[in-house]
């Protein structure tokens, strides 16, 4: 009889849902990943809104897009690299208010609440974010957080 070698214990990390473009997209609106958030990380559309833009960038945190997070940064107060959290489970999301950010404007903003799971608590992100253009694409610019 061989005694074999006992192999390593693997640690498991969280994975993101998968999701793929015939999925219901992460931002909570009724079409499918592809056709909404999905085309927008692709790069094959740009988001008409800040609404959109905000909507797209919850969606990229969902799917773990950190490309397009950092695409959708406007260059002054984008980091230089976004690591999303592999423990981290996103859950839901509500638009709260807009204000500007339409096709007319070059500035807007969104407050939100996000919903997620970490560590098997949940918890929410309340925020009110900044966009602006920026080479005629809209970008997050910068956030306060709400209590």
């Amino acid at each position: 009889m061989s005694r074999r070698t006992p192999r390593p214990k693997q640690v498991r990390q969280a994975t993101a849902p998968a999701v793929t473009a015939t999925s219901p997209c992460p931002c909570g609106l009724s079409a499918t990943y592809g056709e909404c958030c999905g085309r927008f990380h692709a790069g094959t559309a740009a988001a008409p809104t800040c609404e959109r833009l905000m909507r797209s960038r919850y969606s990229a945190f969902a799917v773990r897009d950190e490309a397009y997070l950092l695409r959708t940064w406007h260059p002054d107060t984008r980091p230089a690299r976004v690591e999303c959290d592999s423990g981290q489970r996103w859950l839901g999301l509500e638009i709260l208010g807009t204000s500007e950010g339409s096709a007319f404007h070059t500035t807007g903003t969104v407050e939100f609440r996000a919903r997620f799971r970490h560590g098997g608590a949940e918890d929410a992100l309340h925020e009110h974010s900044r966009f602006v253009r920026h080479d005629g694409a809209w970008v997050y610019l910068d956030a306060l957080f709400a209590e």
